[in-house]
């Protein structure tokens, strides 16, 4: 005899009488992440209970679950017991489908819980139509919060899912998500209840904005005024950023103070952000704040590879250059770094995404972040270069620690000078506010959005906008404008791709100054922050 479930539902349910055994089917939606992409999963339960010939009780799984989703039984049989939804003896046959695609972690331990018990026809399946549930089980039946909520849940909305059935713990985080119901439930039987309408579950609140204050502020240095243009520069045109310069110069202080020069993110952008650090954070029940301004990220230079780029063996998650998307990636001591690591950073600097290769998938993690690099002159790091007690050849292959190619990726390269005593001894600063700053590099982004959105564009900077076009006949600027530029390119002191960023830059200097299209002293200034030299005789 067929129970009337409806099979285009996310749930469905059958039972038949066959042989003396009763069987049952069920099936909901949950979201497996690979990185940062999610994937729709369908959780199919078969039960067949246990026939009086003496079958024993067995719980099975198919598809690509890993280690942690294999030991998931105990936790689901142990909620289903301690949420007094008792369950025959039966033998229980969970897929994952599509079966191709690997599924990891706790947060399916609901999905397969839910379907058991639809499958034996505790639950009905009307409330959960085009539903995904996204929790790990306690032995007490609690639901429990798991990492990546925000991804999931966004590729869950794309694919037509309307309602989430979430951990309070992720409530807030799922509520960021537009277009999306949100039920959070505190336990298994609560959400029973709730599916059996004998219970309200309210809707969460939004995570709160992040209302921290933007940092240190420029006003805290004293002069360096050549520092603050460079850092307007890079902030303006998404421009990379080297100093190098004595300890003490102001190195730091001048990359911390750079994500208050950045725009605020936009909904899109916040969540986008937001995404990710969530991937990495652990859940404890703390209120999810949405991230709205650039990050900052600045680990260690003994960090590897991975926790740079991103990876793991079991759990792929991104590293610090795609939780510092969209924001700065601040990498201080640069020559103490393991120089594969920071070479690993080429290709991303280019793309604008990390890719990791695996036996079998590939996985992506947006990196568009603005990498500041900070060195000292050599191993000694004397204060003064009169105090410095190393051979040329020592400093120059301290400084060879950094390859050609990477530097070559870095738009602005500046000698930072400490500030002078008056500077520092004046007890009445008069030094420009970050707000103040901040406006300039607001217009001058604005100026270039403009610019190219009118020519049918959607880069959101100078430092986006593809080579050839600056090349092409609309955009590209007079030989007498260009001419130190040039003479840079045939004297080999620049590399085409070289030549390409330092006209990128010229371009964020003129916006910077009010101009529609850079002059040759804005050119000029670009190959002084690009090389250090002025003038084309080289």
């Amino acid at each position: 005899m067929w129970l009337g479930w409806s099979l285009c539902a996310t749930t469905v349910a059958r039972s038949n009488m066959c042989m003396g055994c009763i069987m049952g089917y069920g099936k909901v939606m949950t979201v497996c992440l690979l990185g940062a992409e999610g994937t729709l999963v369908t959780v199919e339960t078969s039960v067949v209970k246990a026939a009086a010939n003496g079958d024993s009780a067995r719980f099975l799984m198919s598809g690509l679950p890993d280690s942690v989703v294999s030991q998931s039984q105990t936790r689901i049989r142990s909620a289903i017991a301690n949420s007094s939804l008792h369950l025959p003896e039966q033998v229980t046959s969970v897929n994952f489908a599509p079966a191709s695609v690997p599924t990891r972690g706790s947060a399916v331990d609901l999905a397969v819980a839910v379907s058991i018990l639809t499958a034996s026809d505790v639950i009905p399946d009307g409330p959960l139509t085009d539903s995904v549930l996204l929790a790990e089980l306690g032995l007490d039946g609690s639901l429990r919060g798991v990492p990546g909520v925000l991804p999931a849940l966004s590729a869950a909305r794309d694919s037509g899912v309307r309602t989430a059935i979430v951990s309070p713990a992720n409530a807030a985080e799922a509520a960021l998500i537009d277009g999306l119901r949100i039920v959070a439930p505190d336990t298994l039987t609560e959400l029973v209840s709730w599916l059996h309408g004998k219970c309200d579950l309210p809707p969460p609140s939004p995570a709160e904005e992040d209302r921290r204050d933007q940092g240190p502020d420029l006003s805290d240095l004293r002069g360096q005024q050549r520092e603050r243009t460079a850092l307007e520069l890079a902030a303006a045109g998404g421009h990379n950023l080297f100093l190098i310069g004595p300890p003490g110069s102001g190195k730091t202080m001048l990359a911390e103070r750079l994500p208050a020069l950045l725009p605020p993110l936009s909904r899109s952008e916040a969540v986008e952000v937001t995404s990710l650090h969530s991937l990495r954070e652990a859940h404890d029940g703390s209120r999810v704040r949405l991230i709205q301004r650039p990050p900052f990220q600045a680990p260690h230079h003994s960090s590897t590879m991975q926790s740079l780029l991103g990876g793991g063996h079991r759990e792929i998650g991104p590293g610090a250059l795609s939780l510092a998307h969209r924001g700065v990636l601040f990498l201080d001591e640069a020559p103490e770094w393991k120089r594969e690591v920071l070479d690993g950073l080429r290709e991303p600097l280019e793309s604008g995404e990390v890719v990791l290769h695996r036996a079998h998938n590939i996985v992506r993690f947006p990196a568009r972040a603005l990498l500041v690099l900070a060195a000292n002159p050599c191993p000694c790091a004397a204060a003064r270069p009169m105090d410095c007690t190393c051979a040329p050849g020592k400093r120059r292959r301290y400084l060879a620690k950094l390859s050609r190619p990477l530097l070559d990726r870095i738009d602005l390269h500046l000698e930072v000078r400490p500030p002078s005593p008056a500077a520092l001894l004046d007890e009445q600063p008069t030094a420009e506010a970050t707000a103040v700053a901040a406006r300039r590099v607001a217009e001058a982004r604005e100026a270039a959005r403009h610019r190219w959105s009118t020519a049918g564009e959607r880069w959101a900077c100078n430092a986006d906008v593809p080579p050839s076009r600056l090349r092409s006949t609309t955009w590209r600027l007079p030989a007498s404008v260009t001419r130190e530029l040039n003479s840079l390119l045939r004297h080999e002191r620049l590399t085409p791709r070289g030549y390409d960023r330092a006209l990128k830059l010229a371009w964020t200097i003129g916006d910077l100054a009010g101009k529609e299209r850079p002059q040759a002293d804005d050119v000029a200034t670009a190959c002084e922050y690009r090389v250090g030299v002025r003038g084309g005789a080289l």
